[in-house]
């Protein structure tokens, strides 16, 4: 097995495909509680119409990639390695705030769709998948970028598919996840992840003469720590750490890395509400003159 492929990979599977998850697991509770069973057949029909969209466009962006020439090429895996990081920055701090609430917010929605009829329940449905399997789509394909084992496709699987289960089990409250502490500790690992893809990028325009520098090396641990070994493997497959990167690849992990991880580790404040302005204390009649 190639690990440095399978576990950034996985990761990537298992936290977008946990959030699709929880979403579906919402709308089909809600349902099933509310003794609408008849409705589940489009909630199911939008999951799947936004998974065949996502598996859809992954392949656009494989083909794309594979019919151009090279610095074309590479400008084109540097953009998406940007959008990556975007799109994962902006996933995490949106889930790092929604956590405690979507439950509500989907019921809501599915509640004022099932008022307006079917399609509105297969359009909720598809739009609240379809984010998460774009996202999972794009996220994959900047992470897997120059791989040639197959071992990607069979990680991303393996952490969608673990997803589901989870997802399942939650439904049956077989299983507890304190998903607060499970959203962190994967945020964490994915703020590493996307530093890593940044770098991948900006190593890309180096490659495509965008951006100067491609011979100027931030240093070279090569001897400490050899490119070839398991370690060096799974560092560069998790984290896109290599020993001899260049001052542009350094400066741009760093300053992405430190302030979003200290972004995202601050302590989350919930809004107060604003203060209630003293009452004005109400005039006493002493008598007047007389």
């Amino acid at each position: 097995m190639d690990a440095n492929v399978f576990l950034p990979t996985f990761l990537i599977g298992l936290r977008e495909g946990l959030e699709a998850t929880l979403v579906v697991t919402i709308l089909v509770a809600f349902l099933v509680k509310t003794d609408r069973r008849d409705r589940l057949r489009f909630v199911w029909l939008g999951v799947a119409v936004a998974a065949a969209l996502s598996v859809g466009f992954a392949a656009v962006l494989q083909y794309t990639s594979a019919h151009l020439e090279f610095e074309r090429q590479e400008l084109f895996e540097a953009i998406t390695s940007i959008l990556a990081v975007v799109f994962v920055t902006w996933m995490i701090f949106w889930m790092r705030r929604a956590a405690r609430s979507i439950s509500g917010e989907l019921r809501a929605k599915l509640d004022a769709a099932l008022a307006l009829g079917p399609l509105a329940v297969v359009v909720t449905a598809f739009l609240a998948v379809a984010r998460e399997g774009l996202e999972t789509s794009l996220i994959f394909f900047a992470t897997v970028q120059g791989a040639t084992s197959t071992w990607s496709v069979v990680a991303i699987l393996a952490g969608i598919g673990t997803s589901v289960a989870l997802g399942f089990l939650m439904y049956r409250s077989a299983v507890r996840i304190n998903l607060t502490k499970f959203f962190t500790w994967t945020g964490v690992l994915l703020v590493l992840v996307a530093a890593g893809i940044l770098k991948y990028g900006v190593h890309d325009l180096l490659e495509a003469g965008v951006l100067p520098g491609l011979n100027t090396l931030a240093f070279d641990i090569s001897a400490t720590l050899p490119p070839t070994t398991w370690y060096a493997e799974l560092l560069r497959g998790m984290f896109n750490f290599t020993p001899a990167p260049t001052v542009l690849e350094t400066v741009a992990w760093v300053a992405y890395a430190v302030p979003v991880l200290v972004l995202f580790l601050l302590p989350h404040r919930a809004a107060t509400p604003p203060a209630t302005p003293a009452a004005t204390p109400t005039p006493v009649a002493t008598g007047g003159d007389r």
